[in-house]
């Protein structure tokens, strides 16, 4: 992401999809000139990381599932996103299945019943990790810039954390709020 103009606005990504229209970060990159894309890299149940859990309120035995993937703009790595989903929303659907989901989770999850009101996100930076710097391509100096993303219903239910781990050089995150 060199383009030191590009500002990454988080509500898209949240809301459902109408049908036909692009995925939300397909959409972003576009309006830059670039080809956005996700490379589904694993789809599993896990126990998640204490954040996660501590924002689902998980017991310690109770899963998630979680769908990683790799986001590439133009081919080139961008950030690496991991989506977690409870074991009771999403087992037996296709947010646990190794494929892309049409419209997105924040479709199917409003399809499932679980509509997304709010989203609440956190932004730290630290240096990037090996395995970071590996999958995203970058240099030992190089810091990454960490989301956490909790998506939750009306009544204030969490149904999805992401935690994205997104290369900090040239990108800037700008958030809106509607007060009503």
């Amino acid at each position: 992401m060199e383009d030191a103009g590009w500002v990454s606005v988080s509500a898209p990504y949240v809301r459902p999809r109408r049908p036909g229209e692009p995925d939300a970060w397909a959409e972003e990159a576009a309006q830059h000139g670039k080809v956005g894309t996700h490379h589904l890299q694993a789809v599993e149940e896990v126990h998640p990381p204490k954040e996660v859990a501590r924002a689902f309120g998980l017991a310690a035995d109770q899963t998630a599932f979680v769908r990683r993937r790799l986001v590439l703009a133009d081919g080139q790595p961008t950030e690496l996103a991991d989506s977690y989903y409870p074991a009771t929303i999403a087992r037996g659907t296709q947010l646990a299945e190794m494929r892309k989901i049409p419209g997105g989770a924040p479709t199917l999850l409003a399809q499932l019943g679980h509509h997304p009101h709010s989203a609440e996100e956190a932004v730290r930076a630290r240096p990037a990790t090996e395995s970071e710097r590996q999958a995203l391509d970058l240099r030992p100096e190089d810091w990454v810039l960490l989301l956490t993303r909790i998506v939750r219903t009306d009544d204030g239910t969490p149904i999805e954390v992401s935690v994205m781990t997104m290369v900090a050089h040239g990108r800037e995150l700008r958030y809106q709020m509607i007060i009503k």
